[in-house]
């Protein structure tokens, strides 16, 4: 891949996915794919008046050895080391940037209860370190290839091959054409605004959706909520775009308030394995029934890891001439595939599109859900109808035929 689009790439990170300014701490979390990439992010951050940047790397085939041989109790301790890093960050509130190439197979058989069960006890732990943390630092989510990501989305091209197509589908959804990527993002930003502060004025309180694929759902908006959109801010932070590429205008919709059914329309990449062809039902604003043509046992699993897991946290609507879905790639790789198509997620909301000051008690009480999961799945289709219903009670059409109707 061209030396001067990654460049630009790592730049975009810095400058604006991260937003990093000067005397900016900032943590790196990252695989071992592609360490002179990670090499430029960490350069960039460092140009953009970066005091200190500290790299974690990470490896898959490590985690699935550690899931095979330790056991549930030692997989969920939580060292006093970890204790005191998550106090620091809590103190500091550095800024996070964690480079994605995981293969989405990449943890497929191990022991997906063992791995429940201890993720379980390690964030009972950690839990008020990361409720206290909450929307009050700067993060972005980008990838980059690793090689057995890029097999799985390029199946019929050598490694090689493989690695430069996933670069350039990559770059070309993150706006990186060869043009300042700033300023790229700085226009496609001020669209998303421009849809959200539409459905901020419409005042919504419920959505209806509909398609042909068996979709028929309605969602509770809580009253005053905000809708979210590309550039976020952090509290004393300034500004920063968690998700590069991000296609999306979002919202917490309420804790409980929801009936019907979706339909996924793209597999889920969850804990390491595919969940494909599956549906999920709610009656009394939660999961009553999971059906899944492959990982079936896998998705009950994901709905019980706790209470909130069985309920919604945030409603999504991205339009389906996105240029995700347009590329005609599938990227097995949920930060791509959830900006091609609207989506729901499972688990914990965004306690910041109300306030970010609110306590996690605080938040319930406003129908804002609370789970140790946040797990995205898309539910866009060309014919998907979306209508919202204002406090007066009046209609409005939302999404028509899969795209924007306000």
């Amino acid at each position: 891949m061209e030396e001067k689009l990654l460049r630009d790439y790592a730049r975009l990170i810095a400058q604006v996915g991260a937003h990093v300014v000067k005397g900016d701490e900032v943590w790196v979390e990252a695989g071992l794919d592609q360490p002179e990439f990670v090499e430029m992010v960490v350069e960039e951050c460092y140009k953009a008046g970066a005091k200190k940047v500290q790299v974690r790397f990470s490896h898959a085939p490590l985690a699935k050895l550690h899931y095979k041989y330790m056991t549930v109790n030692e997989l969920g301790k939580v060292n006093q080391i970890e204790i005191a890093r998550l106090k620091y960050f809590n103190k500091h509130f550095p800024t996070k940037i964690w480079i994605d190439s995981d293969d989405p197979d990449g943890l497929k058989g191990i022991n997906q209860m063992k791995m429940a069960k201890s993720s379980a006890k390690a964030y009972m732990k950690t839990k008020k370190y990361r409720d206290f943390a909450d929307g009050k630092y700067k993060w972005c989510i980008v990838g980059v290839p690793g090689k057995a990501w890029a097999k799985k989305v390029f199946p019929n091209d050598s490694d090689e091959a493989a690695v430069e197509k996933l670069w350039a589908a990559i770059l070309k959804t993150s706006r990186v054409d060869g043009n300042d990527p700033v300023k790229n993002w700085a226009d496609h930003n001020a669209s998303l605004i421009k849809h959200r502060e539409k459905l901020k004025k419409l005042n919504l309180r419920k959505l209806y959706y509909k398609a042909s694929n068996g979709t028929d759902f309605e969602v509770d908006l809580i009253p005053g909520i905000s809708w979210g959109a590309g550039v976020e801010t952090a509290p004393n932070k300034g500004e920063f775009n968690p998700n590069i590429p991000s296609e999306e205008v979002f919202t917490t919709p309420i804790a409980g308030k929801c009936e019907g059914t979706l339909v996924a329309s793209k597999p889920l990449s969850y804990n390491g394995e595919l969940i494909e062809d599956f549906s999920i039902t709610f009656k009394d604003g939660k999961v009553s029934e999971v059906h899944a043509k492959k990982n079936q046992k896998l998705l009950e699993q994901m709905i019980s890891m706790d209470e909130g897991a069985k309920m919604l946290g945030e409603v999504a609507l991205v339009p389906y001439t996105s240029p995700i879905r347009e590329s005609g790639i599938l990227f097995f790789n949920t930060l791509y595939d959830e900006n091609a198509a609207c989506h729901v997620a499972l688990g914990m909301g965004f306690k910041e599109l109300l306030d970010v000051n609110l306590t996690t008690e605080e938040a319930k009480e406003k129908g804002i859900n609370d789970s140790m999961i946040h797990v995205d799945f898309m539910v866009g289709t060309k014919d998907l109808d979306i209508v919202g219903i204002d406090a007066k009670g009046k209609k409005h059409q939302i999404f028509k035929d899969g795209e924007w109707a306000i």
